[in-house]
């Protein structure tokens, strides 16, 4: 891995961090699509490349919520109840989404990566926020059905659910938003490590991964996000009591877009050298 390598992942672990304190988003529209750019440009082919991102990028996930929740718990933002009944769902799926994703073509799930993402920043952009005074929908059967699907998608793609459990939690269970950046790292820290068990199991006998990976989980990468995520984590969380969440939501649709068109590789093919 060359110094620029790690100069990036460096200073993406602080963006990511930050992301995932402030707004209980993992990182990963962030952190995965440069660590497949950096994967690629270290000579791995794309399936190698795309798995080992997702893999990481999920362990990754593990401390930065588990550093976010601690603080919004302090609050009293967490809704437990809620968090350990969809994480335990979500865990299970995320196992199972994480083993299929293995056996699926790199190309694929690097399409669907990015596509979910820009619909994911579509719906985000056109959905409204509920009016605060709606009561939260305390059904934990309603719960379930929601958590299976974010759960296995989650897995699958690597990302520990933090986009999509946002959505879910303030459009579909009418939680306020504060309410939900907390709730959502605490589920996404359950489903982050359904996932990082998948990518691991199925990776063990993978050939041609770069020093030091443990499956689909590459070690040095996980360590530089890591290492600057979990404090700037902390001064997510913070800021997220100080500061109307809602207002920084079109900077992080704009960046979900950019994302999942360099990827699907839109730019490159336009000329344009974004």
């Amino acid at each position: 891995m060359a110094l620029a390598h790690i100069i990036i992942l460096l200073a993406t672990g602080v963006v990511v961090g930050f992301a995932s304190g402030l707004l209980g988003l993992g990182g990963t529209f962030i952190m995965t699509p440069v660590q497949y750019f950096i994967f690629t440009a270290m000579g791995l082919p794309t399936d190698l490349a795309i798995k080992l991102a997702f893999g990481t990028s999920l362990l990754v996930i593990l401390p930065l919520a588990a550093s976010g929740v601690w603080r919004h718990s302090l609050k009293g933002a967490v809704r437990w109840r809620t968090a350990f009944i969809m994480g335990s769902v979500g865990l299970v799926c995320a196992f199972g989404g994480a083993t299929l994703a293995t056996h699926l073509p790199g190309s694929a799930l690097k399409i669907t990566f990015s596509s979910l993402f820009l619909l994911s920043a579509i719906w985000m952009l056109i959905s409204r926020e509920p009016k605060t005074e709606a009561e939260p929908r305390d059904n934990p059967w309603l719960w379930v059905s929601w958590a299976i699907p974010v759960g296995f998608v989650s897995g699958m793609l690597g990302t520990g659910g933090g986009a999509l459990m946002i959505l879910v939690l303030v459009l579909a269970l009418r939680l306020r938003m504060h309410n939900a950046v907390a709730t959502s790292l605490a589920v996404t820290a359950f489903i982050s490590a359904g996932g990082v068990i998948g990518y691991l199991i199925n990776g063990l006998d993978v050939s041609g991964l770069p020093a030091y990976s443990i499956g689909y989980v590459n070690l040095p990468s996980w360590f530089l996000l890591a290492v600057t995520g979990v404090g700037t984590a902390q001064v997510g969380a913070i800021t997220a009591h100080k500061l109307p969440a809602r207002q920084l939501r079109y900077i992080f649709i704009a960046v979900m877009f950019y994302m999942g068109l360099k990827m699907l590789g839109v730019f490159d093919w336009l000329g344009w050298p974004l």
